[in-house]
């Protein structure tokens, strides 16, 4: 009996969600340290990764200072592109008009690179935290609004007529049928705005700041110090995986009707 329990808990911790990627993670490390070793690779190009863990080690209260400032600016971008970027997705989904003006202007928005108009940023709001969170909020605003498009134009029109036929308001046809059906799109696009959300923060710290991560990375490249470049790589990969997991999370609590949060299929893949 207690061979079976063991042999279950064991089943478990390999069928684990977290386990397979840190797994993976170790096989990269030691891939890493063995490319560099087999093949010399002088500290100059590539560190090593005990140098990099090194870094993390000794100056992880550094590190976590720098992060606040990049992790505020890409929290305020994001929810700024979902508060503005799901009302502008209902009003393309919804009337043609309002998309064939709107919607080709926003492609067109996203050809020009985020890089070359930070500086605009810098010039019209000065070196504080709102440059960095309009950045954010540039790159992932468009995830979100694209996403949320398809959701709300992908709700089958026979259940909306049903809805109407029995009588329903509006708006309450909205809340109880385009908007239910429309959430598992508009999730999928929150992942990837948050993940962008990461990168135009950085992007805004780049171009003018004297804190964040994006310094600390612009730093550390000027004196070539890459252990610690290195480790602002993991601390902003750390970031983006955390944030994406909390999205994930309230996805889960927000649709846990969907086909995508039954855990036995999950667990059955």
């Amino acid at each position: 009996m207690s061979e079976t329990k063991g042999r279950g808990a064991v089943a478990n911790l390999l069928n684990a969600a977290w386990l397979r990627p840190f797994l993976f993670l170790i096989f990269i490390v030691v891939a890493w340290d063995l490319a560099i070793r087999i093949f010399r690779i002088p500290a100059y190009q590539i560190p090593a990764p005990g140098d990099v863990v090194k870094v993390l080690w000794t100056d992880w209260p550094e590190l976590m200072s720098q992060a606040w400032p990049t992790t505020y600016a890409t929290v305020v971008g994001f929810l700024l592109s979902a508060l503005f970027g799901i009302p502008v997705a209902m009003l393309i989904a919804g009337s043609k008009t309002v998309e064939s003006y709107v919607y080709p202007l926003l492609v067109f928005s996203q050809s020009i690179p985020k890089i070359a108009i930070a500086p605009l940023f810098v010039v019209w709001f000065g070196f504080g935290i709102f440059p960095k969170i309009i950045s954010a909020f540039l790159l992932g605003f468009f995830p979100v609004v694209v996403s949320a498009v398809q959701g709300f134009k992908s709700v089958d029109p026979d259940m909306v007529d049903l809805a109407r036929a029995m009588k329903g308001s509006r708006f309450s046809v909205f809340c109880a049928v385009n908007l239910p059906h429309a959430m598992p799109a508009i999730f999928s696009g929150l992942k990837v705005s948050v993940t962008l959300a990461v990168v135009g923060a950085v992007v805004g710290e780049f171009v003018g700041s004297n804190s964040g991560i994006g310094y600390v990375l612009q730093r550390s490249i000027g004196t070539f110090d890459l252990p610690t470049m290195f480790a602002a790589l993991v601390i902003l990969a750390l970031l983006g995986v955390i944030l994406f997991w909390i999205v994930d999370r309230i996805e889960h609590f927000v649709i846990p009707w969907h086909v995508s949060q039954r855990e036995d299929l999950i667990v059955a893949a």
